[in-house]
């Protein structure tokens, strides 16, 4: 069986009118309901032009296998997972392509609990459904019901920040006219209600399936200029941006200053283990160092797990940890049906700034001293196998240590590298980090990225 460019390891993501439609969304909705065999959904969309009409077709072929909807409407992925776990349904289903071209959109998938389905646990069976489209008559017809869970998802997402103590902070925060504007206003709504003393600078706020400023995606540096700009002009103490159905989100220092995503969950981790000393802090293989410091530092212990969603919510749940943060801004907590959330990572910083007199770039650059990193460097090679085998052969005898959990991680002592191959692309990333020497991870970036590139 020829499996469908649109199914991919966690999800599904296609090219509209060439991978995907809205006949084959229809037939999602019912191998969903087939495979699940969930009596009750719930479904939600991203501001695209193209997600109601594919959430329609969603919706019928779920409700043509007898499955009950609850319908979120506009909303965010976490929107969708904590109504899942909320309400006891049987499974949720977002569409949305999040970062991805406007040409595109995709689906989001979890069964009951907000647990992650993967091509392995039931996506592939949902896809040779599909493709079979084999569907009979069902015996009775689903319903459909809207479903307002907002205040009670945003009384939730507050209760991670306890007010007492902190100092007024200002905030800008860039729903780069995606999903996230109306969530974010019903939370703010909730913190002005418990007393939090901080203030918002919308921007580009109002959703907007044209996207004016283009696809909200600051992963990519020339995305991050009009938010560097804003912070400073705002004169805010931090930043905030996310992507479109903001499952994740993005910060910057009170310069401007974009924060990379190692950093960001070696904050977190500090924040977790303020409130549970000695608790399990998961986070993944490419980038160790500063979370690893900050985790010992505040009296955690460090789980090192492979990069993907699937992976972490896994063991977050095996080790009862409080949280788990990946370096693409996907940060997962246990609280929260051990799923991500995109609402919950700045609030935390803000907290841990609003507690101390120092700005964030302080907390940040002391960081990129002790343990400056290079950022991943991708590389599009026709033989990826090779150049690892190649980076293996020049560095392996000499490593102090070496792993093969997510790809291959060399490390050499003073310096310390990741390569592997991506699980969604056709690409061969990098990853360097160095102790408090920036010439040397310097040097190391220029000679391994020349050894792979052959």
């Amino acid at each position: 069986m020829t499996r469908l460019s649109c199914f991919k390891s966690y999800d599904v993501r296609g090219r509209l009118g060439e991978e995907l439609d809205e006949a084959l969304m229809h037939r999602i909705g019912r191998a969903f309901a087939q495979v699940t065999r969930a009596e009750r959904v719930v479904t939600g969309r991203d501001v695209r032009p193209t997600s109601p009409a594919l959430q329609a077709a969603l919706v019928e072929g779920l409700r043509d296998e007898g499955t009950d909807v609850l319908d979120l409407g506009l909303c965010g992925t976490e929107e969708v997972y904590f109504a899942t776990a909320h309400t006891g349904a049987g499974g949720g289903l977002m569409v949305t392509a999040s970062h991805n071209p406007i040409d595109y959109n995709g689906l989001k998938i979890v069964r009951e609990g907000a647990r992650p389905i993967a091509w392995d646990t039931g996506l592939k069976d949902i896809h040779d459904l599909v493709v079979a489209d084999r569907f009979g008559t069902s015996s009775g017809r689903g319903t459909w019901a809207g479903l307002d869970l907002r205040p009670a998802y945003a009384a939730h997402v507050a209760s991670y920040l306890d007010p007492a103590g902190l100092r007024p902070l200002r905030v800008l925060v860039n729903a780069g006219h995606g999903a996230a504007g109306p969530t974010f206003d019903a939370i703010a709504a909730e913190l002005a209600r418990r007393g939090v003393p901080f203030d918002f600078v919308r921007l580009d706020h109002e959703p907007d399936p044209t996207f004016p400023q283009g696809i909200p995606n600051p992963l990519l540096p020339e995305n991050r200029a009009r938010s560097e700009r804003a912070v400073r002009e705002a004169g805010a103490d931090m930043g905030v941006v996310w992507d479109g159905d903001f499952d994740r989100c993005f910060l910057f220092d009170e310069r401007g200053g974009f924060i990379d995503g190692e950093y960001v969950v070696a904050l977190l981790a500090r924040a977790f283990l303020a409130k549970e000393p000695g608790a399990p802090i998961v986070h993944e293989p490419r980038v160790i160092w500063a979370t690893q410091a900050m985790i010992e530092e505040a009296g955690g212990r460090s789980v090192i797990c492979r990069t993907g969603h699937a992976h972490l919510k896994a063991a977050l749940r095996e080790q009862d940890a409080p949280y788990g943060g990946e370096m693409s801004a996907h940060h997962y907590f246990r609280d929260f049906a051990y799923c991500d959330s995109g609402m919950i990572p700045w609030l935390l910083v803000a907290g841990l700034l609003a507690r101390q007199e120092q700005p964030l770039s302080a907390l940040v650059d002391d960081l990129r001293t002790r343990f400056p990193s290079s950022g991943e460097i991708n590389f599009a090679l026709a033989d990826p196998a090779g150049a690892i085998a190649r980076f293996e052969a020049a560095y392996g005898a000499a490593a102090r240590s070496a792993d093969r959990l997510d790809g291959l991680s060399l490390d050499m002592g003073d310096w310390r590298a990741n390569v592997r191959m991506s699980n969604t692309e056709s690409l061969l990333r990098l990853n360097i980090e160095a102790r408090g020497d920036r010439r040397l991870l310097e040097a190391k970036v220029a000679e391994v990225s020349a050894l792979l590139a052959g």
